[in-house]
Protein backbone atom coordinates (compact mmCIF):
# COMPACT_ATOMS: atom_id res chain seq x y z
CA UNK A 1 0.00 0.00 0.00
CA UNK A 2 1.37 3.25 -0.57
CA UNK A 3 1.26 5.34 2.44
CA UNK A 4 3.39 8.46 1.66
CA UNK A 5 3.97 10.54 -1.97
CA UNK A 6 6.63 13.56 -1.47
CA UNK A 7 7.10 15.69 -4.61
CA UNK A 8 8.97 18.28 -5.15
CA UNK A 9 9.71 20.91 -8.02
CA UNK A 10 8.20 18.71 -10.77
CA UNK A 11 6.07 20.40 -13.14
CA UNK A 12 4.09 22.79 -11.59
CA UNK A 13 4.34 21.24 -8.15
CA UNK A 14 7.13 23.23 -5.59
CA UNK A 15 6.31 20.46 -3.10
CA UNK A 16 3.71 18.35 -1.92
CA UNK A 17 3.68 15.69 0.66
CA UNK A 18 0.28 13.39 -0.05
CA UNK A 19 -0.49 10.98 2.92
CA UNK A 20 -2.90 8.55 1.90
CA UNK A 21 -5.04 5.73 3.40
CA UNK A 22 -6.37 2.62 3.18
CA UNK A 23 -9.50 2.54 0.79
CA UNK A 24 -11.14 4.31 -1.95
CA UNK A 25 -9.10 8.00 -2.50
CA UNK A 26 -10.28 10.27 -4.97
CA UNK A 27 -8.34 13.08 -7.06
CA UNK A 28 -10.22 15.61 -8.06
CA UNK A 29 -9.87 19.57 -8.98
CA UNK A 30 -10.41 21.76 -12.11
CA UNK A 31 -9.23 20.60 -15.20
CA UNK A 32 -5.11 21.98 -15.57
CA UNK A 33 -4.65 21.93 -12.00
CA UNK A 34 -2.11 19.13 -11.95
CA UNK A 35 -4.40 15.86 -11.75
CA UNK A 36 -1.88 13.91 -14.42
CA UNK A 37 1.43 15.76 -12.79
CA UNK A 38 0.48 13.19 -9.66
CA UNK A 39 0.70 10.42 -12.08
CA UNK A 40 3.27 11.30 -13.65
CA UNK A 41 5.57 11.55 -10.38
CA UNK A 42 4.01 8.00 -9.52
CA UNK A 43 5.03 6.33 -12.92
CA UNK A 44 9.27 8.28 -12.16
CA UNK A 45 9.09 5.92 -9.09
CA UNK A 46 7.31 2.69 -11.19
CA UNK A 47 10.75 3.48 -13.03
CA UNK A 48 8.77 4.88 -16.02
CA UNK A 49 10.03 6.71 -18.54
CA UNK A 50 10.97 10.57 -17.63
CA UNK A 51 11.70 13.77 -19.67
CA UNK A 52 13.67 16.81 -18.69
CA UNK A 53 10.80 18.85 -19.38
CA UNK A 54 8.83 17.03 -16.17
CA UNK A 55 11.24 19.19 -14.03
CA UNK A 56 9.57 22.72 -12.60
CA UNK A 57 11.19 25.43 -15.04
CA UNK A 58 13.90 27.00 -12.99
CA UNK A 59 14.96 24.39 -11.10
CA UNK A 60 17.94 22.44 -11.69
CA UNK A 61 16.45 18.94 -9.89
CA UNK A 62 13.28 17.64 -9.37
CA UNK A 63 12.87 14.50 -6.80
CA UNK A 64 10.16 12.45 -6.11
CA UNK A 65 10.18 9.48 -3.30
CA UNK A 66 7.57 6.91 -1.78
CA UNK A 67 6.69 5.29 1.25
CA UNK A 68 4.84 1.55 0.63
CA UNK A 69 3.87 -0.35 4.00
CA UNK A 70 1.95 -3.79 4.48
CA UNK A 71 3.93 -5.00 1.16
CA UNK A 72 3.16 -8.74 -0.03
CA UNK A 73 5.51 -11.76 0.53
CA UNK A 74 5.88 -11.72 -3.66
CA UNK A 75 7.76 -7.95 -3.26
CA UNK A 76 9.44 -9.33 -0.13
CA UNK A 77 10.99 -12.56 -1.94
CA UNK A 78 11.73 -10.01 -5.01
CA UNK A 79 13.49 -7.98 -3.05
CA UNK A 80 15.64 -10.27 -1.38
CA UNK A 81 16.40 -12.05 -4.66
CA UNK A 82 17.90 -8.38 -5.94
CA UNK A 83 19.44 -7.76 -2.59
CA UNK A 84 17.35 -5.19 -1.06
CA UNK A 85 16.06 -5.37 2.19
CA UNK A 86 13.13 -3.80 3.24
CA UNK A 87 13.40 -1.31 6.43
CA UNK A 88 13.11 -2.27 10.23
CA UNK A 89 9.60 -0.92 10.28
CA UNK A 90 8.89 -3.39 6.99
CA UNK A 91 7.88 -0.72 4.51
CA UNK A 92 9.73 0.25 1.15
CA UNK A 93 11.31 3.29 0.40
CA UNK A 94 11.96 4.47 -3.16
CA UNK A 95 13.43 7.61 -4.92
CA UNK A 96 14.14 8.98 -7.56
CA UNK A 97 15.64 12.08 -8.36
CA UNK A 98 15.54 13.66 -12.03
CA UNK A 99 18.33 16.24 -13.18
CA UNK A 100 17.97 19.39 -15.58
CA UNK A 101 20.58 17.62 -18.17
CA UNK A 102 18.46 14.34 -18.21
CA UNK A 103 20.63 12.16 -15.36
CA UNK A 104 18.07 10.40 -13.11
CA UNK A 105 19.17 8.30 -9.41
CA UNK A 106 17.00 5.96 -8.48
CA UNK A 107 16.99 4.34 -5.02
CA UNK A 108 15.34 1.98 -3.05
CA UNK A 109 15.80 1.63 0.87
CA UNK A 110 18.75 4.56 0.46
CA UNK A 111 20.77 1.77 -1.69
CA UNK A 112 21.27 3.42 -5.79
CA UNK A 113 19.75 0.88 -7.60
CA UNK A 114 18.80 1.44 -11.93
CA UNK A 115 15.27 2.43 -13.17
CA UNK A 116 15.32 -1.23 -14.54
CA UNK A 117 15.21 -2.38 -11.07
CA UNK A 118 12.06 -0.15 -10.00
CA UNK A 119 10.08 -1.75 -13.41
CA UNK A 120 11.01 -5.31 -11.98
CA UNK A 121 9.46 -4.14 -8.36
CA UNK A 122 6.41 -2.17 -10.53
CA UNK A 123 4.26 -4.95 -11.01
CA UNK A 124 3.93 -5.43 -6.75
CA UNK A 125 3.71 -2.19 -6.03
CA UNK A 126 0.88 -0.13 -8.09
CA UNK A 127 -1.24 -1.07 -11.28
CA UNK A 128 -2.27 2.23 -13.34
CA UNK A 129 -5.04 2.07 -15.29
CA UNK A 130 -5.40 5.21 -17.42
CA UNK A 131 -6.96 6.23 -20.92
CA UNK A 132 -4.49 4.51 -22.39
CA UNK A 133 -6.09 1.23 -21.72
CA UNK A 134 -9.13 1.91 -23.22
CA UNK A 135 -7.25 2.46 -25.97
CA UNK A 136 -5.48 -0.78 -26.46
CA UNK A 137 -9.32 -2.34 -26.07
CA UNK A 138 -10.16 -0.99 -29.39
CA UNK A 139 -6.90 -2.66 -30.79
CA UNK A 140 -7.15 -6.32 -31.10
CA UNK A 141 -3.19 -7.20 -31.13
CA UNK A 142 -3.61 -6.16 -27.67
CA UNK A 143 -6.73 -8.83 -26.31
CA UNK A 144 -4.27 -11.93 -26.32
CA UNK A 145 -1.95 -10.08 -23.39
CA UNK A 146 -5.50 -9.51 -21.96
CA UNK A 147 -6.26 -12.92 -21.67
CA UNK A 148 -2.49 -13.91 -20.91
CA UNK A 149 -2.97 -12.34 -17.85
CA UNK A 150 -5.71 -14.06 -16.13
CA UNK A 151 -3.89 -17.38 -16.81
CA UNK A 152 -0.51 -18.24 -15.76
CA UNK A 153 0.70 -17.70 -19.77
CA UNK A 154 3.94 -16.20 -19.04
CA UNK A 155 4.90 -20.00 -17.81
CA UNK A 156 4.74 -21.41 -21.16
CA UNK A 157 5.63 -18.17 -23.14
CA UNK A 158 8.94 -18.03 -20.92
CA UNK A 159 9.58 -21.71 -22.78
CA UNK A 160 7.89 -20.90 -25.84
CA UNK A 161 9.74 -17.43 -26.73
CA UNK A 162 13.40 -18.58 -26.71
CA UNK A 163 12.60 -21.16 -28.92
CA UNK A 164 10.75 -18.93 -31.57
CA UNK A 165 13.72 -16.82 -31.59
CA UNK A 166 15.65 -19.67 -32.68
CA UNK A 167 13.57 -20.65 -35.22
CA UNK A 168 14.25 -17.09 -36.93
CA UNK A 169 17.85 -17.39 -36.24
CA UNK A 170 17.85 -20.97 -38.07
CA UNK A 171 15.39 -20.06 -40.79
CA UNK A 172 18.24 -17.40 -41.16
CA UNK A 173 21.12 -19.27 -41.59
CA UNK A 174 19.55 -22.04 -43.73
CA UNK A 175 18.16 -19.65 -45.94
CA UNK A 176 22.07 -18.03 -46.61
CA UNK A 177 23.11 -21.97 -47.13
CA UNK A 178 20.61 -21.74 -50.03
CA UNK A 179 21.98 -18.96 -51.67
CA UNK A 180 22.91 -20.20 -55.34
CA UNK A 181 26.19 -22.66 -55.34
CA UNK A 182 28.06 -20.59 -58.05
CA UNK A 183 28.55 -17.15 -55.49
CA UNK A 184 29.51 -20.32 -52.70
CA UNK A 185 32.11 -21.87 -54.96
CA UNK A 186 33.41 -17.92 -55.75
CA UNK A 187 33.84 -17.52 -52.04
CA UNK A 188 35.41 -20.58 -51.61
CA UNK A 189 37.75 -20.35 -54.46
CA UNK A 190 38.66 -16.81 -52.91
CA UNK A 191 39.31 -18.17 -49.61
CA UNK A 192 41.41 -20.65 -51.12
CA UNK A 193 43.62 -18.83 -52.51
CA UNK A 194 44.17 -16.21 -49.79
CA UNK A 195 44.56 -19.02 -47.16
CA UNK A 196 47.48 -20.66 -49.57
CA UNK A 197 49.01 -17.11 -50.02
CA UNK A 198 48.94 -16.59 -46.35
CA UNK A 199 50.58 -19.85 -46.00
CA UNK A 200 53.24 -19.84 -48.13
CA UNK A 201 55.10 -16.83 -46.98
CA UNK A 202 55.23 -18.94 -43.89
CA UNK A 203 55.16 -15.65 -41.21
CA UNK A 204 56.41 -15.44 -37.87
CA UNK A 205 55.12 -13.16 -35.12
CA UNK A 206 57.76 -10.45 -34.74
CA UNK A 207 59.94 -11.08 -37.92
CA UNK A 208 59.14 -7.71 -39.41
CA UNK A 209 60.58 -6.31 -36.20
CA UNK A 210 63.55 -8.38 -36.65
CA UNK A 211 64.29 -7.67 -40.34
CA UNK A 212 63.55 -4.02 -40.42
CA UNK A 213 65.97 -3.35 -37.58
CA UNK A 214 68.74 -5.66 -40.10
CA UNK A 215 67.71 -3.30 -42.88
CA UNK A 216 68.59 -0.45 -40.70
CA UNK A 217 71.97 -1.98 -40.13
CA UNK A 218 72.78 -2.73 -43.72
CA UNK A 219 71.83 1.53 -44.34
CA UNK A 220 74.63 2.64 -41.97
CA UNK A 221 76.78 -0.30 -42.77
CA UNK A 222 79.45 2.31 -44.39
CA UNK A 223 79.95 4.67 -41.57
CA UNK A 224 79.75 1.69 -39.31
CA UNK A 225 82.40 -0.06 -40.86
CA UNK A 226 84.38 3.67 -41.31
CA UNK A 227 84.29 3.74 -37.81
CA UNK A 228 85.10 0.88 -36.17
CA UNK A 229 88.09 0.25 -38.45
CA UNK A 230 89.59 3.99 -37.26
CA UNK A 231 88.71 3.27 -33.96
CA UNK A 232 90.34 -0.19 -33.95
CA UNK A 233 93.82 0.84 -36.05
CA UNK A 234 93.57 4.09 -32.77
CA UNK A 235 93.38 1.19 -29.88
CA UNK A 236 95.80 -1.20 -31.61
CA UNK A 237 98.35 0.90 -33.82
CA UNK A 238 99.39 -0.02 -37.34
CA UNK A 239 102.40 -0.40 -38.91
CA UNK A 240 104.15 3.36 -38.84
CA UNK A 241 102.08 4.53 -35.68
CA UNK A 242 101.44 2.84 -31.95
CA UNK A 243 98.30 2.88 -30.72
CA UNK A 244 96.40 3.30 -27.44
CA UNK A 245 97.17 -0.18 -26.48
CA UNK A 246 101.21 0.03 -26.67
CA UNK A 247 101.48 3.20 -25.49
CA UNK A 248 99.37 2.71 -22.17
CA UNK A 249 101.38 -1.17 -22.19
CA UNK A 250 104.65 1.04 -22.28
CA UNK A 251 103.50 3.25 -19.29
CA UNK A 252 102.50 0.81 -17.51
CA UNK A 253 105.69 -0.76 -17.46
CA UNK A 254 107.25 2.45 -16.70
CA UNK A 255 105.37 3.03 -13.47
CA UNK A 256 106.11 -0.98 -12.74
CA UNK A 257 109.56 -0.46 -12.61
CA UNK A 258 109.56 2.44 -9.90
CA UNK A 259 106.34 0.72 -8.00
CA UNK A 260 108.91 -0.39 -4.74
CA UNK A 261 109.69 2.97 -3.71
CA UNK A 262 106.14 4.32 -2.51
CA UNK A 263 103.39 3.19 -1.92
CA UNK A 264 101.73 5.92 -4.18
CA UNK A 265 103.81 4.61 -6.98
CA UNK A 266 102.54 1.48 -6.20
CA UNK A 267 98.78 1.88 -7.04
CA UNK A 268 99.50 3.94 -9.98
CA UNK A 269 101.46 0.91 -11.46
CA UNK A 270 98.34 -1.02 -10.61
CA UNK A 271 95.65 1.21 -11.94
CA UNK A 272 97.82 1.43 -15.42
CA UNK A 273 98.09 -2.37 -15.37
CA UNK A 274 94.41 -2.70 -15.12
CA UNK A 275 93.76 0.25 -17.84
CA UNK A 276 95.82 -1.91 -19.80
CA UNK A 277 93.67 -5.21 -19.79
CA UNK A 278 90.42 -3.36 -19.88
CA UNK A 279 91.80 -1.35 -23.40
CA UNK A 280 92.30 -4.46 -24.67
CA UNK A 281 89.52 -6.07 -24.13
CA UNK A 282 88.20 -2.85 -25.87
CA UNK A 283 90.38 -3.37 -28.99
CA UNK A 284 89.58 -6.97 -29.08
CA UNK A 285 85.89 -6.00 -28.91
CA UNK A 286 85.97 -3.88 -31.62
CA UNK A 287 88.07 -5.64 -33.80
CA UNK A 288 84.71 -8.61 -33.67
CA UNK A 289 82.54 -5.90 -34.52
CA UNK A 290 84.77 -4.10 -37.28
CA UNK A 291 85.11 -8.01 -38.75
CA UNK A 292 81.50 -8.47 -38.74
CA UNK A 293 80.64 -5.22 -40.87
CA UNK A 294 81.29 -7.55 -43.75
CA UNK A 295 78.06 -8.54 -45.18
CA UNK A 296 77.12 -9.86 -48.48
CA UNK A 297 74.55 -8.23 -50.80
CA UNK A 298 72.40 -10.97 -51.45
CA UNK A 299 71.94 -11.24 -47.80
CA UNK A 300 70.56 -7.21 -47.99
CA UNK A 301 68.46 -8.78 -51.41
CA UNK A 302 66.81 -11.48 -49.63
CA UNK A 303 66.10 -8.56 -46.48
CA UNK A 304 64.36 -6.44 -48.92
CA UNK A 305 62.52 -8.87 -50.93
CA UNK A 306 60.98 -10.52 -47.25
CA UNK A 307 59.92 -7.00 -45.98
CA UNK A 308 57.78 -6.81 -49.44
CA UNK A 309 56.32 -9.76 -48.68
CA UNK A 310 55.37 -9.21 -45.39
CA UNK A 311 53.96 -5.34 -46.66
CA UNK A 312 52.41 -6.78 -49.60
CA UNK A 313 50.14 -9.45 -47.22
CA UNK A 314 49.56 -6.65 -44.30
CA UNK A 315 48.24 -4.30 -47.32
CA UNK A 316 45.75 -6.92 -47.86
CA UNK A 317 45.09 -8.78 -44.74
CA UNK A 318 46.11 -6.96 -41.67
CA UNK A 319 47.89 -3.99 -40.11
CA UNK A 320 50.14 -6.53 -38.31
CA UNK A 321 52.05 -10.14 -39.00
CA UNK A 322 49.60 -10.95 -35.85
CA UNK A 323 46.72 -9.92 -37.75
CA UNK A 324 47.18 -11.44 -40.91
CA UNK A 325 47.75 -14.35 -39.45
CA UNK A 326 44.52 -14.27 -37.52
CA UNK A 327 42.64 -13.29 -40.60
CA UNK A 328 44.16 -16.62 -42.32
CA UNK A 329 42.34 -18.53 -39.36
CA UNK A 330 39.04 -16.75 -39.79
CA UNK A 331 39.42 -17.77 -43.57
CA UNK A 332 40.30 -21.36 -42.63
CA UNK A 333 37.08 -21.85 -40.54
CA UNK A 334 34.68 -20.00 -42.78
CA UNK A 335 36.28 -22.18 -45.99
CA UNK A 336 35.65 -25.06 -43.44
CA UNK A 337 31.72 -23.83 -43.03
CA UNK A 338 31.14 -23.59 -46.68
CA UNK A 339 32.84 -26.87 -47.82
CA UNK A 340 30.75 -28.45 -45.33
CA UNK A 341 27.21 -26.32 -46.27
CA UNK A 342 25.30 -29.19 -47.72
CA UNK A 343 26.21 -31.39 -44.37
CA UNK A 344 25.48 -27.91 -41.98
CA UNK A 345 22.35 -26.99 -43.59
CA UNK A 346 20.90 -30.92 -43.25
CA UNK A 347 22.06 -30.39 -39.59
CA UNK A 348 20.73 -27.24 -39.04
CA UNK A 349 17.16 -28.35 -40.81
CA UNK A 350 17.03 -31.61 -38.36
CA UNK A 351 17.73 -28.54 -35.61
CA UNK A 352 14.60 -26.86 -36.67
CA UNK A 353 12.40 -29.64 -36.96
CA UNK A 354 13.18 -30.43 -33.46
CA UNK A 355 12.53 -27.07 -32.09
CA UNK A 356 9.70 -26.55 -34.09
CA UNK A 357 8.24 -29.52 -33.12
CA UNK A 358 8.82 -28.60 -29.41
CA UNK A 359 7.69 -25.25 -30.27
CA UNK A 360 4.36 -26.31 -31.69
CA UNK A 361 3.59 -28.28 -28.57
CA UNK A 362 4.12 -25.47 -26.03
CA UNK A 363 2.10 -23.46 -28.72
CA UNK A 364 -0.95 -26.01 -28.55
CA UNK A 365 -0.77 -26.14 -24.94
CA UNK A 366 -0.89 -22.28 -24.85
CA UNK A 367 -4.20 -22.31 -26.94
CA UNK A 368 -5.92 -25.19 -25.13
CA UNK A 369 -5.29 -23.36 -21.63
CA UNK A 370 -6.17 -20.27 -23.37
CA UNK A 371 -9.60 -21.42 -24.37
CA UNK A 372 -10.24 -22.59 -20.94
CA UNK A 373 -9.63 -19.45 -20.19
CA UNK A 374 -11.37 -17.63 -22.50
CA UNK A 375 -14.49 -18.95 -20.78
CA UNK A 376 -14.08 -18.21 -17.58
CA UNK A 377 -12.70 -14.59 -18.36
CA UNK A 378 -16.09 -14.45 -20.45
CA UNK A 379 -18.52 -15.41 -17.38
CA UNK A 380 -16.34 -13.12 -14.97
CA UNK A 381 -16.48 -10.15 -17.19
CA UNK A 382 -19.93 -9.93 -18.09
CA UNK A 383 -20.54 -10.50 -14.15
CA UNK A 384 -18.86 -7.07 -13.81
CA UNK A 385 -21.04 -5.55 -16.42
CA UNK A 386 -23.99 -6.69 -14.55
CA UNK A 387 -23.18 -4.73 -11.58
CA UNK A 388 -21.92 -2.28 -14.01
CA UNK A 389 -25.66 -1.37 -15.37
CA UNK A 390 -24.80 -3.66 -18.25
CA UNK A 391 -26.97 -6.09 -17.83
CA UNK A 392 -28.16 -7.49 -21.20
CA UNK A 393 -24.11 -7.41 -22.67
CA UNK A 394 -22.46 -10.57 -23.77
CA UNK A 395 -18.86 -11.16 -24.28
CA UNK A 396 -17.44 -13.88 -26.43
CA UNK A 397 -13.33 -13.89 -26.11
CA UNK A 398 -12.45 -15.42 -29.33
CA UNK A 399 -9.62 -17.97 -29.81
CA UNK A 400 -8.22 -18.50 -33.45
CA UNK A 401 -5.10 -20.83 -33.78
CA UNK A 402 -3.24 -20.58 -36.77
CA UNK A 403 -0.67 -22.74 -38.92
CA UNK A 404 1.80 -20.45 -38.26
CA UNK A 405 3.85 -19.79 -35.51
CA UNK A 406 3.76 -15.98 -33.94
CA UNK A 407 5.07 -14.43 -30.96
CA UNK A 408 2.60 -15.21 -28.94
CA UNK A 409 2.18 -18.91 -29.95
CA UNK A 410 0.31 -19.82 -32.61
CA UNK A 411 -3.14 -17.94 -31.87
CA UNK A 412 -4.86 -14.77 -32.14
CA UNK A 413 -7.13 -13.55 -29.65
CA UNK A 414 -10.24 -10.85 -30.64
CA UNK A 415 -12.70 -9.36 -27.73
CA UNK A 416 -16.27 -9.32 -29.42
CA UNK A 417 -19.30 -8.08 -27.49
CA UNK A 418 -23.12 -7.83 -27.96
CA UNK A 419 -24.89 -4.55 -25.98
CA UNK A 420 -28.18 -5.83 -26.80
CA UNK A 421 -30.29 -8.51 -27.24
CA UNK A 422 -30.80 -10.21 -29.91
CA UNK A 423 -27.34 -8.76 -31.91
CA UNK A 424 -24.80 -10.87 -32.77
CA UNK A 425 -21.02 -10.32 -31.32
CA UNK A 426 -19.38 -8.05 -32.83
CA UNK A 427 -15.59 -6.22 -32.36
CA UNK A 428 -15.22 -3.54 -29.79
CA UNK A 429 -14.37 -1.37 -31.98
CA UNK A 430 -17.46 -1.06 -34.03
CA UNK A 431 -20.29 -1.45 -31.13
CA UNK A 432 -19.03 0.26 -28.00
CA UNK A 433 -19.45 3.69 -27.46
CA UNK A 434 -16.64 5.40 -24.79
CA UNK A 435 -18.78 4.91 -21.64
CA UNK A 436 -19.26 1.15 -22.47
CA UNK A 437 -15.42 0.81 -23.15
CA UNK A 438 -14.89 2.40 -19.72
CA UNK A 439 -17.28 0.06 -18.22
CA UNK A 440 -15.54 -3.16 -20.03
CA UNK A 441 -12.04 -2.25 -19.21
CA UNK A 442 -12.94 -1.60 -15.38
CA UNK A 443 -14.87 -5.12 -15.50
CA UNK A 444 -11.53 -6.81 -16.85
CA UNK A 445 -8.64 -4.92 -14.90
CA UNK A 446 -11.01 -5.80 -12.03
CA UNK A 447 -10.82 -9.30 -12.56
CA UNK A 448 -7.26 -9.42 -13.67
CA UNK A 449 -6.49 -7.77 -10.28
CA UNK A 450 -8.33 -9.94 -8.32
CA UNK A 451 -5.42 -12.24 -8.15
CA UNK A 452 -2.25 -9.75 -8.63
CA UNK A 453 -0.13 -9.50 -5.50
CA UNK A 454 -0.20 -5.64 -6.49
CA UNK A 455 -1.43 -3.49 -3.17
CA UNK A 456 -2.16 -0.26 -5.14
CA UNK A 457 -5.02 0.53 -7.85
CA UNK A 458 -4.99 3.60 -9.80
CA UNK A 459 -7.65 4.54 -11.73
CA UNK A 460 -6.67 7.79 -13.74
CA UNK A 461 -9.98 9.28 -15.76
CA UNK A 462 -11.93 6.12 -16.53
CA UNK A 463 -15.12 8.28 -16.50
CA UNK A 464 -14.93 9.13 -20.09
CA UNK A 465 -18.15 8.77 -21.60
CA UNK A 466 -20.16 8.02 -18.57
CA UNK A 467 -22.61 9.95 -16.59
CA UNK A 468 -25.74 9.64 -14.85
CA UNK A 469 -26.57 5.68 -13.48
CA UNK A 470 -24.01 3.92 -15.49
CA UNK A 471 -21.27 6.96 -13.39
CA UNK A 472 -23.12 5.75 -9.86
CA UNK A 473 -22.93 2.13 -10.70
CA UNK A 474 -18.75 2.65 -11.39
CA UNK A 475 -18.67 4.68 -8.25
CA UNK A 476 -19.80 1.44 -6.68
CA UNK A 477 -17.62 -1.38 -8.17
CA UNK A 478 -14.85 1.28 -7.54
CA UNK A 479 -15.52 1.23 -3.93
CA UNK A 480 -16.06 -2.78 -3.66
CA UNK A 481 -12.47 -3.31 -5.24
CA UNK A 482 -11.10 -0.83 -2.45
CA UNK A 483 -12.16 -3.34 0.36
CA UNK A 484 -9.78 -5.12 -1.12
CA UNK A 485 -6.88 -3.12 -2.55
CA UNK A 486 -5.68 0.50 -1.94
CA UNK A 487 -7.76 1.99 -4.92
CA UNK A 488 -7.18 5.69 -5.80
CA UNK A 489 -9.30 7.60 -8.41
CA UNK A 490 -8.52 10.73 -10.69
CA UNK A 491 -11.93 11.92 -11.85
CA UNK A 492 -14.43 14.24 -12.93
CA UNK A 493 -17.61 12.66 -12.10
CA UNK A 494 -19.11 13.83 -8.50
CA UNK A 495 -20.74 10.75 -8.14
CA UNK A 496 -17.32 8.75 -8.07
CA UNK A 497 -16.16 11.55 -5.72
CA UNK A 498 -18.67 10.95 -3.33
CA UNK A 499 -18.26 7.24 -3.29
CA UNK A 500 -14.56 8.46 -1.89
CA UNK A 501 -13.51 7.32 1.66
CA UNK A 502 -10.74 10.17 1.31
CA UNK A 503 -10.56 13.14 -0.97
CA UNK A 504 -7.50 15.12 -2.45
CA UNK A 505 -7.97 18.08 -3.71
CA UNK A 506 -5.29 19.50 -6.73
CA UNK A 507 -5.60 23.20 -6.74
CA UNK A 508 -3.40 25.65 -9.00
CA UNK A 509 -2.91 28.97 -7.20
CA UNK A 510 -0.86 32.16 -9.40
CA UNK A 511 1.43 34.43 -7.89
CA UNK A 512 2.69 37.42 -9.77
CA UNK A 513 6.17 35.03 -11.35
CA UNK A 514 4.94 31.13 -10.74
CA UNK A 515 2.36 29.08 -11.43
CA UNK A 516 1.83 26.54 -8.09
CA UNK A 517 -0.16 23.26 -7.39
CA UNK A 518 -0.85 22.35 -3.99
CA UNK A 519 -2.81 19.10 -2.89
CA UNK A 520 -5.12 19.16 0.21
CA UNK A 521 -6.94 16.49 2.22
CA UNK A 522 -10.48 17.53 2.44
CA UNK A 523 -13.21 17.75 5.39
CA UNK A 524 -16.48 16.23 5.28
CA UNK A 525 -17.59 20.27 4.59
CA UNK A 526 -14.87 20.54 2.73
CA UNK A 527 -16.13 17.91 0.28
CA UNK A 528 -19.50 19.06 0.26
CA UNK A 529 -18.05 22.26 -1.41
CA UNK A 530 -15.90 20.51 -4.20
CA UNK A 531 -18.77 18.20 -4.78
CA UNK A 532 -21.13 21.34 -5.56
CA UNK A 533 -18.39 22.67 -7.65
CA UNK A 534 -18.41 19.51 -9.74
CA UNK A 535 -22.04 19.71 -9.76
CA UNK A 536 -22.31 23.04 -11.25
CA UNK A 537 -19.05 24.48 -11.61
CA UNK A 538 -18.06 28.17 -10.38
CA UNK A 539 -21.46 29.36 -9.78
CA UNK A 540 -22.16 27.15 -6.80
CA UNK A 541 -25.93 27.62 -5.28
CA UNK A 542 -27.39 26.70 -1.97
CA UNK A 543 -29.18 23.63 -4.15
CA UNK A 544 -25.63 22.38 -5.63
CA UNK A 545 -24.78 22.68 -1.97
CA UNK A 546 -27.41 20.43 -0.56
CA UNK A 547 -27.22 18.28 -3.70
CA UNK A 548 -23.74 17.53 -3.03
CA UNK A 549 -24.54 16.58 0.97
CA UNK A 550 -27.19 14.25 -0.77
CA UNK A 551 -24.81 12.66 -2.72
CA UNK A 552 -22.63 12.06 -0.02
CA UNK A 553 -25.20 10.43 2.26
CA UNK A 554 -26.74 8.19 -0.42
CA UNK A 555 -22.49 7.31 -0.91
CA UNK A 556 -21.90 6.68 2.92
CA UNK A 557 -25.16 4.62 2.81
CA UNK A 558 -23.92 2.80 -0.14
CA UNK A 559 -20.46 1.96 1.87
CA UNK A 560 -22.90 0.30 4.94
CA UNK A 561 -24.47 -2.27 2.51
Amino acid sequence: MLSLLHIENIAIIEQADIVLQPGFTVLTGETGAGKSIIIDSIGAILGQRTSRELIRSGAKKGFVSAVFEDIPAALKRQLEELGLDTEDDGTVRIQRELSAEGRSVCRVNMRPVSASVLKTLSPYLINIHGQHDGQKLMQEEYHIDFLDSFFEAETLLEQFRPMYAELHTLRSKIRELEKSGQQREQRIDMLRYQIDEIEAAQLQPGEEEMLTERRQFFENAGQLAYSLQAASKLLSGGEEDDGAMDLLSRAADELADVAALSQDLNNLSQKAEEARYQVEDLAASVAMLAADVDFSPKERDAVEERLDVIYRLRRKYGATIEEVLSYHDKASKELGELENADDRKDEMMEEYHRTLTRAREIASELSKRRRQAAEELETKIVAQLKDLDMPKVRISIQVSSQTKLNPHGMDEVRFLISTNPGEPVKPLSKIASGGELSRIMLAIKNVLTQTEDVGTLIFDEIDTGVSGRAAQKIALKLGEISRRKQTLCVTHLPQLAAMGDHHLLIKKSLSEEYTFTDVFSLTEEERVSELARMLSGDAITELSMQNAAELLERAAANKKK
